[in-house]
Order: structure tokens, then C-alpha cells, then sequence
């Protein structure tokens, strides 16, 4: 079980406030937050849409902080890179408070929430996406993050250039230029400075195909980077909404999370029995 607190205030649009709501474990704390952001096209959904998911990693322990970002109807892209920054700044200034600690501070997304949480975790110190007013002195680095069927690349007009590419209509904002088009594709920020990366895609997604994971994971290990990639036979977009896959799919973000930030030491193998028994020849 949880306990949750709707309605936090992490940061103002200019013209609002922008809110969070945060799902804090009842039972014992693993010293990690992870940072939800929830999917729709970057023009619908809100942050409740993923409050079954942020519950079952409370319930594992973590604090799970969902906040809102704004729709492209309200601000066009980079505002919503912008709203997720203020809110890994937020999270990471308070950090003590909800009880974790800083430097275990993970991102998780889902298709649009997915794009901005590879985006976030990739362009940490990239100055182009800081908000105007943010507090760059609090970095917005994150120790992991896990990504379902994200967006990875955009390209300006009608045909795609290259496999696993969607059009930067999409995402007003990012259509405007080739510049704005690559600013806002994690492919491009990917670098050794990428922490481990987890994808869940499905094999049937009419909507962002898998091939786009697929192209994102070779990338991070051209770069020599640490990625996980799920491929789900027959599962189309949203699969990780129905009610008998969710707990799946949110049971194994969380053991990603232990594996790499929580307690890493707990998964070191040594040497099957086969290479010790070809060993002692």
C-alpha cells in the first residue's frame, strides 16, 4: 500500500502553478524516487493517468513522484522538457524530506512520457534546455531510466529519412527547424554520459513502431552505453495500461531500478559452473 499527497506545487508555467502528486511507500523505503511521466501525444492525458503504475512501485518500496508538464495546446515544445526539468529539480531540492536519496533519483515514461524521460536522462547539461527562471545550480541528472514505446527521433516534412523516425509535426516546436527537430530527439543526446536505459516496446505498436527502440538501443551501444530492450510479441501502443499487463511491466521497471541503483552488488555473478570446470581444464 501508499499513502499519497496530491496537488504539490513544484514550479509555475508563467501563468499557473505546476503540480505533482507523490505516492510514498508505507512499507520500507529503498532510498530511490522515480520521476513518472505519464504518455499522450504530448496534447492529452494528465498526471493520473498513472496512478496504478506510480502505486505499484510505492508498494516496491520506491517513492514515486508523478508530475504534469504542459500539453503543446498550452506551450509548444520546449516547454514541456522545460516542466519536466523543474520537476527533477524540485524532486532532487526536497529530496530529504520525502526520503531519498539524491543521487537515486530515476525517470520513467510512457510513449510521449516515455520521449521526455530518454530526453531529460540524455540532455542533463545541455544549457538549450534549461527553463529561462530554472535554479541551474540544482543538476537535473538522473541514476536510470526506463522508457515504454517512446518517440526517439523526429524529422522535418512528410517522408522518413530513416527508420524509426516520426515527424516533428508531432511535437509543435520541434517542427520549426532541422535545429529544433534534433534538439528534441534523445538519439541525439546519446553519449557516455547516458545512464542505464531500460525500453518495453511491443512488436504490433501501429503507433510508434519498435523499430524506433530498436534503432535507440543500437545507438546506446555504438556509444558504448548500458541498455536493457523488451520486445512484447503481439502487444500494440498502450499495452502497458491494461489491467493484467501493468503489474508485470511495472514489476520489472522496478527490479531494473534495484538491479542498477538500488543494489547492483546484490546481482554480481561470478563464473558459471561450465567456465570454472573449462578452467581447471
Amino acid at each position: 500500500m501508499s499513502t499519497v499527497r496530491h496537488d504539490v506545487v513544484f514550479g509555475d508555467a508563467g501563468n499557473r502553478p505546476l503540480k505533482l502528486d507523490i505516492y510514498n511507500p508505507t512499507a520500507t523505503r529503498n532510498s530511490t524516487a522515480v520521476l513518472m511521466l505519464h504518455g499522450g501525444a504530448w496534447r492529452r492525458g494528465d498526471r493520473s493517468l498513472l496512478a496504478p503504475h506510480a502505486m505499484v512501485l510505492a508498494e516496491q518500496g520506491f517513492v514515486a513522484i508523478v508530475p504534469e508538464y504542459r500539453l503543446v495546446e498550452e506551450a509548444v515544445f520546449p516547454a514541456q522538457i522545460h516542466d519536466v526539468r523543474r520537476a527533477l529539480r524540485w524532486a532532487r531540492k526536497h529530496a530529504s524530506e520525502l526520503g531519498f536519496d539524491p543521487a537515486r533519483l530515476c525517470l520513467e515514461g510512457h510513449s510521449a512520457g516515455g520521449h521526455l524521460a530518454l530526453l531529460a536522462a540524455g540532455s542533463a547539461g545541455d544549457a538549450r534546455l534549461d527553463a529561462p527562471d530554472d535554479n541551474v545550480r540544482i543538476p537535473t541528472t538522473v541514476a536510470a531510466v526506463a522508457a515504454i514505446y517512446p518517440p526517439v527521433l523526429f524529422h522535418l516534412g512528410s517522408e522518413q529519412p530513416l527508420v524509426g523516425s516520426v515527424p516533428a509535426q508531432a511535437l509543435p516546436g520541434a517542427d520549426v527547424s532541422e535545429e529544433m527537430a534534433a534538439l528534441a530527439s534523445p538519439t541525439f543526446h546519446v553519449g557516455t554520459h547516458l545512464p542505464p536505459v531500460m525500453l518495453l516496446h511491443g512488436d504490433a505498436d501501429k503507433v510508434v513502431p519498435a523499430a524506433t527502440s530498436r534503432r535507440y538501443e543500437q545507438e546506446v551501444r555504438d556509444k558504448g552505453g548500458k541498455i536493457d530492450l523488451h520486445i512484447f510479441a503481439g502487444f500494440p501502443h498502450g499495452f502497458a495500461n491494461h489491467e493484467r499487463v501493468r503489474p508485470l511491466v511495472m514489476t520489472m521497471i522496478g527490479e531494473f531500478f534495484r538491479r542498477t541503483v538500488v543494489e547492483p552488488e546484490a546481482y554480481v555473478f561470478g563464473p558459471s559452473r561450465f567456465e570454472l570446470a573449462a578452467a581447471r581444464g
